[in-house]
């Protein structure tokens, strides 16, 4: 078990009921977000198999259970998910379908600064689109050495990376708006470099296995595959 107590940072205290509900339903509206979903989906596939296709995974955070389908494609796979917000545990198990829900073996509500989960519960952590949200290196590191305490093997994540257009476009803009008069604007969602992510992972005791991006060469959106190395 965790031996500190979970940060709370300003935008996770923004997953209530409704919240929740609009995130479980904007993945299944207007042609754009179901493309969007289909690709991430995709994306997921696809790190999972660069992890051995693990049997065990714990989906943290889960959000509204968009991944369960996709984690249930393993007939012999026992999934637990988890979220910060309750309310989210609770849309994904009313929104999903039934034989999904009944798949995950343990639903709760949990912090990923400080998991309510034995040291090797599993042997994969299955992180998507949390790590954007982590603006400072050492909490990003704490939330690391979580995966690494609960994982037996993998940890699979995605975050926003440099070294494309999109990222590229978002720092120019991000020049401009500090260059006018009151500087920049407040943003919950944060750009790492590859150098620097890359990095934090090898200091909080992870091999990086592979790497799967979303749009190669334009989208900042990429999923790492990570190995504990000890």
């Amino acid at each position: 078990m965790p031996d500190h107590q979970p940060v709370e940072l300003e935008f996770s205290r923004k997953y209530d009921q409704e919240h929740a509900q609009y995130y479980l339903d904007k993945h299944r509206t207007g042609i754009a977000c179901r493309l969007s979903n289909w690709l991430d989906q995709r994306v997921a596939r696809r790190a999972l198999q660069l992890a051995g296709n693990p049997r065990e995974v714990l989906d943290l955070p889960c959000g509204a259970g968009r991944f369960w389908s996709l984690l249930c494609e393993r007939p012999d796979r026992v999934i637990l998910a988890a979220d910060n917000s309750a309310d989210m545990v609770a849309a994904a198990q009313a929104g999903q379908p039934p034989e999904v829900v009944a798949r995950v073996k343990k639903a709760f509500q949990t912090s990923a600064f400080a998991i309510d989960l034995a040291d090797g519960a599993v042997e994969c952590v299955f992180c998507i689109r949390l790590l954007h949200h982590i603006e400072s290196s050492e909490h990003r590191l704490t939330i690391l050495r979580e995966f690494h305490r609960v994982s037996r093997d993998t940890v699979i994540l995605s975050l926003w990376v440099d070294g494309n257009y999109k990222a590229w476009k978002r720092r120019r803009n991000e020049e401009r708006r500090a260059g006018k008069e009151g500087g920049g604007e407040h943003q919950n969602r944060y750009l790492v470099a590859r150098q620097v992510i890359e990095d934090e992972f090898r200091q909080a005791g992870f091999a990086i296995v592979g790497h799967v991006d979303f749009l190669p060469g334009y989208a900042m959106w990429r999923t790492y595959v990570l190995r504990k190395k000890n």
